[in-house]
């Protein structure tokens, strides 16, 4: 009861989570949609198949950049994975092994033989709402 009187005194709210909200730029094109992935567990990134994500979004283009917000997040250790669906059919077309499509990750600026991707080089710490950007590779 004093529980409940004190949240009904101060007007203190509990927090339900925080909000990351994701901009992509460097995009070839406004055509299409961008899909976006947030995850959060180690291992799961490469994801080949995106399908180990937490979340996932898709979101329009406007000038070539993106955004997406993922709100009531707990606290803890995430990275994006998203790639430019310019032909709107839900999947990363490929020209052999190679991405045709351009995609990004989380502190990647890059992506090659040495520079490959996973969750704990893309993972950052989310301890309050956060804005992050991540450019579109194009290989």
């Amino acid at each position: 009861m004093l529980f409940i009187l004190l949240f009904t005194i101060t007007g203190f709210k509990p927090v339900d989570g925080f909000k990351l909200k994701v901009k992509i730029y460097n995009l070839h094109s406004s055509q299409g949609q961008v899909i976006v992935m947030l995850y959060n567990k180690e291992g799961t990134i490469p994801d080949k198949n995106f399908s180990k994500f937490y979340k996932r979004k898709i979101t329009t283009i406007s000038d070539q950049t993106a955004y997406v917000e993922f709100e009531n997040l707990p606290p803890g250790r995430y990275a994006v994975n998203f790639f430019h669906d310019e032909n709107a059919n839900g999947k990363l077309d490929k020209r052999f092994i190679k991405p045709k499509e351009g995609f990004g990750l989380t502190r990647f600026q890059s992506v090659n033989f040495f520079n490959k991707p996973n969750f704990k080089k893309a993972a950052f710490n989310l301890k309050h709402d956060t804005l992050v950007q991540i450019k579109t590779i194009y290989l």
